[in-house]
């Protein structure tokens, strides 16, 4: 029987913020909202809030494109809160937040919805026994607030110098993070132009997407107060190295980690090694979920610790897939798996499923991980064998277009609606130079 909208809502607290987003995040990667004032809360969430299905072949330019189930002025959503994530946004005072679920006007679920794809390869998981744990790192660049990038942080990277340049800001970001019930594990300026990193706890896999959503709408709040604009798109420097969106991962069952304290690389168990195979065997049409802008492709060079590489190493960051087993006797809590050839131009829903969907496919499958790589591959020139991930947006589009495993586990609508708007963004910027690049994506991350 089809999921329908639900009957029996939770109890709302009254709010004391006067309006409340509703957000999504399209197949380009940008977060659309609708808004309700707080005292229609309880409506929109028994009876949705309208938005039309033609979001869901918005290219990142706001360009329209029709695909074969989706696309064009026809049909209607309705945008249902899901409650539980309600939040008070600190970083937005007056403003709540709460992400939105896509269902039909006849109240079945959309089945392009991003956020019930992720939640529906998670609900796969815990069927087969594993529970999965997820996290963003979030990058970005901070500049003044102006049309053109003007950072505001100088000095070496990770360097205390270009702290204290921003020490303020990151105090500010930091508690209205935690006071919006998102708990920061780290944060330090970057290496690259006016870049900072942070990392948050982990949560199952849609509860990390939420996430990633609130806290690039936090930073770039909490960064207008400071008279700067954050720019989360991969790269703001020709030729400079870029910003990513790696995400962390790891799975347990019943009686722990699963990539710790078996038998396989660096202790991990057979299903822990086979779930790491599977995302493995899918990172080039991953690539095109989580990095397909054409911009991306500025970043996703090697030798930058981008992970342009199809190869895993134990702490080996110029591969795709990297492995952390944390310090000795943390092994059984602190190992987890890096996805590092993501950026923020990827929506996190369709991001965190694709890997879960890959994973348990690589499960099913009894996979087992290649020889590790160490070093950079691209010093070994192609007699290393390593394959290269797709260069460009269109590589990566046909990547994905070939994925029997994404496509199984997308559907039809939102797997070429996802095709559509990559192939659509390849071919409008094919013959844009890196400056051209940059200049389209700036500020829309």
């Amino acid at each position: 029987m089809p999921e329908r909208i639900p009957i029996e809502l939770p109890l709302i607290e009254p709010l004391d913020d006067e309006m409340v987003i509703l957000s999504f995040v399209d197949n380009a990667g940008i977060t659309r909202v609708k808004t309700v004032p707080a005292q229609r809360l309880t409506h929109a969430a028994r009876y949705g809030v309208g938005a039309s299905p033609c979001f869901e072949t918005y290219a990142f330019d706001d360009v329209p494109e029709v695909g074969r189930y989706l696309g064009g002025p026809d049909g209607d959503l309705r945008l249902i809160p899901d409650l539980s994530r309600l939040t008070s946004l600190a970083c937005q005072p007056g403003w709540a937040w709460a992400p939105a679920d896509k269902f039909t006007q006849d109240g079945t679920r959309f089945p392009a919805c991003q956020r019930a794809f992720a939640a529906r390869q998670a609900e796969q998981a815990r069927q087969s026994g594993l529970r999965l744990s997820m996290a963003f790192e979030t990058e970005w660049a901070l500049g003044r607030d102006a049309d053109e990038f003007i950072p505001v942080m100088h000095g070496p990277g990770y360097g205390i110098i270009r702290l204290g340049d921003v020490a303020d800001y990151a105090r500010d970001l930091v508690s209205a993070l935690h006071r919006q019930g998102v708990a920061v594990e780290q944060f330090h300026p970057e290496y690259a132009l006016s870049q900072l990193e942070l990392s948050v706890a982990p949560a199952d896999p849609v509860a990390a997407a939420d996430d990633a959503v609130l806290v690039r709408h936090t930073i770039r709040q909490v960064a207008r107060r400071f008279g700067h604009r954050a720019q989360l798109a991969p790269v703001i420097e020709a030729g400079g190295c870029g910003s990513g969106a790696h995400l962390h991962f790891s799975m347990h069952d019943e009686r722990g980690s699963l990539l710790a304290g078996g038998d396989g690389p660096y202790g991990m168990q057979a299903v822990g090694e086979a779930f790491l195979a599977g995302v493995l065997r899918e990172i080039p049409a991953l690539v095109a979920v989580g990095a397909g802008n054409p911009v991306s492709f500025l970043r996703l060079q090697p030798s930058r610790w981008a992970g342009a590489w199809q190869c895993w190493g134990r702490e080996t960051r110029e591969t795709a897939l990297r492995f952390v087993t944390g310090v000795r006797g943390t092994e059984s809590w602190a190992a987890n798996a890096e996805l590092k050839c993501l950026d923020a131009t990827g929506n996190p829903y369709l991001v965190v499923g694709s890997v879960v969907a890959a994973g348990l496919a690589g499960v099913r499958d009894g996979l087992t991980l290649p020889g590790e790589t160490t070093g950079d591959p691209a010093l070994s020139g192609p007699k290393s064998g390593i394959p290269r991930l797709p260069a460009t947006a269109a590589e990566a589009a046909e990547r994905l277009s070939e994925s029997t495993v994404l496509a199984a586990a997308m559907g039809p609508e939102l797997h070429d609606a996802l095709l559509t708007v990559r192939r659509a963004e390849a071919t409008r910027y094919a013959d844009a130079t890196a400056a051209d690049l940059i200049d389209a994506t700036r500020w829309r991350f």
